[in-house]
């Protein structure tokens, strides 16, 4: 039988190990149904590209809505972006690739579905771009959306040099 300290210790282990994420504020909470149902709005500062703000809404589903439809533990994946230079935008240490790199990252579930934003840096365009989507342990979700900036013609500080 596994103990609780050891799980606690492979827990606190996972989260050590995570990516640093932005933090998130909630700037706006509408009320959708009568259940209690809502609609949240966070901004979120890029952590690498100060001037930039993004704005993400999801769902926030109530304890009534989760009585009536079961599914305790999760919340849908149905999201929105938009992402708006918000000061003067001084670009630190961003992952070039492809790939990119995921920049904030919330639970929509107890454990297997996440909320994920990943900027991408689009070279030849010399535009920012930022990807929300649902990342989910068993099966993707093709839930998702996306939001520009583009730093052609900005006045743009690169910490490391902008990339040739």
């Amino acid at each position: 039988m596994i103990s609780l300290k050891f799980c606690a210790a492979i827990a606190a282990s996972f989260l050590a190990l995570a990516p640093f994420s932005a933090s998130a504020e909630v700037v706006g909470k509408v009320g959708v149904d009568w259940t209690g149902n809502d609609i949240l709005v966070d901004a979120v500062p890029d952590p690498e590209v100060s001037g930039i703000t993004c704005h993400v809404t999801y769902f926030d589903r109530s304890v009534i809505d989760r009585l009536r439809k079961g599914n305790w533990f999760e919340d849908p994946s149905n999201n929105s972006i938009a992402c708006r230079q918000t000061g003067p935008i001084e670009i630190g240490n961003i992952n070039l690739s492809q790939s990119g790199e995921e920049v904030f990252r919330a639970g929509l579930s107890l454990i297997w579905k996440k909320l994920v934003v990943t900027r991408i840096y689009d070279k030849k365009n010399d535009t920012l771009v930022y990807l929300i989507h649902s990342r989910q342990l068993a099966d993707g979700s093709a839930k998702m959306a996306i939001s520009t900036i583009p730093l052609f013609g900005q006045n743009v500080n690169w910490k490391n040099g902008k990339p040739k």
